[in-house]
């Protein structure tokens, strides 16, 4: 996750008043922490930056999304082989939608998908969507009781093998948590396409900065998230590195 990307194009930042700099810092802020737009409005504020949260929205849908595409084409072929793939429900305007979530045994964000469904239909478009950007299948599938899964995978995979058991599938809950936390800090996405977007934009990015900290010695951690910034500038900043 940390070898070194393509520069993105330097008319991104063209007609903005303010430089990469400060925008890349606050798409960071954004996206690496749960934070409101107005959160992120008032920690510029104190390092003297004068900018609205609407601007800050702005600047995370668009600049968001193009550091996004760069982490996912860096990190293609980078996963584990196990998928672990699980749904949490989401209220969008008193309607009830389902957001599908794929990670890796390691915890790493795979894909995330909102559909109005959850049904065997629902299923095969999220392991199209996961199959067409990983390139390969995995060795093994931990899902859980819902027998769409199982439908959608005899389908697409039928050699693969996959596992349903309670307690197996806690990497993929565990995961939903950062959404739920989100979710209230953003007091309920708007819309389905909202929602759509943050979670696009903000798998990727979390997975640069996922580190596994029961596991790490604090020296290891250091190097790790020293490595995770240096990443970052490279993708954000054209004249970083």
């Amino acid at each position: 996750m940390t070898e070194r990307a393509a520069d993105p194009a330097s008319h991104l930042y063209k007609r903005h008043r303010f430089p990469a700099e400060i925008i890349s810092h606050a798409v960071w802020l954004y996206f690496r922490f749960p934070l409101s737009l107005r959160h992120v409005e008032d920690m510029l504020a104190v390092r003297g930056i004068a900018v609205s949260f609407q601007t800050v929205g702005e600047w995370a849908g668009k600049f968001g999304a193009a550091y996004a595409r760069q982490l996912r084409r860096m990190s293609k072929g980078a996963f584990a082989d196990k998928w672990h793939l699980d749904e949490m429900v989401v209220s969008i305007k008193g309607r009830k939608h389902w957001l599908w979530r794929a990670v890796d045994a390691n915890g790493h964000v795979l894909d995330a998908l909102v559909q109005s469904r959850r049904d065997r239909k629902a299923a095969l478009r999220l392991l199209r969507k996961l199959l067409k950007q990983q390139g390969i299948a995995p060795r093994v599938m931990i899902i859980g009781k819902l027998r769409s899964y199982g439908a959608a995978k005899n389908e697409l995979m039928p050699g693969v093998e996959h596992r349903s058991h309670k307690g197996l599938n806690n990497r993929a809950e565990n995961s939903h948590l950062v959404v739920q936390r989100r979710e209230r800090t953003m007091k309920r996405f708007k819309s389905s396409r909202q929602c759509q977007r943050f979670v696009s934009i903000h798998g990727p990015i979390a997975n640069l900065f996922h580190y596994p900290r029961n596991l790490l010695t604090s020296a290891q951690y250091r190097k790790l998230r020293t490595a995770s910034m240096e990443t970052w500038s490279r993708i954000a900043m054209p004249t970083a590195g």
